[in-house]
């Protein structure tokens, strides 16, 4: 079993920068990670995965030049670094854990098992 939880969420100004962590309790290392965003009166968005070696990764068009996504095996530990940030980058932002047997990296919330409680970003103008 997998427990997830978020950190390094805050209130910034328009082009600050935050990182976000994902802490995980079990072992993550063997699967795709991914982070998604969720506004008020929206849907949860895809944001950005990694690959389970941690060489690949896939970003959404709105945050591509922008966000980072790694991951820290020794730790298990997963990181979003976001630049540049804007006030439509503004949600709650989940951590996830993708368990199945895929050979690419999914971005559907529904392909991912295990959630975080999520950590709020708040961009101002």
């Amino acid at each position: 079993q997998v427990q997830l939880v978020e950190t390094g969420g805050g209130l910034v100004q328009a082009g600050d920068s935050l990182r976000l962590s994902c802490a995980a309790s079990g072992r993550t290392n063997g699967y795709v990670m991914g982070w998604f965003r969720q506004a008020p009166g929206k849907e949860r968005d895809f944001v950005a995965a990694i690959s389970r070696n941690g060489y690949i990764t896939n970003y959404a068009d709105s945050v591509k030049g922008r966000f980072t996504i790694s991951r820290d095996n020794a730790k298990n530990t997963v990181y979003q670094q976001m630049n540049s940030l804007k006030p439509e980058d503004t949600a709650v932002y989940y951590c996830a854990t993708d368990t199945g047997n895929s050979v690419t990296i999914r971005v559907s919330p529904y392909s991912y098992d295990y959630w975080g409680q999520g950590t709020q970003v708040t961009v101002s103008s």
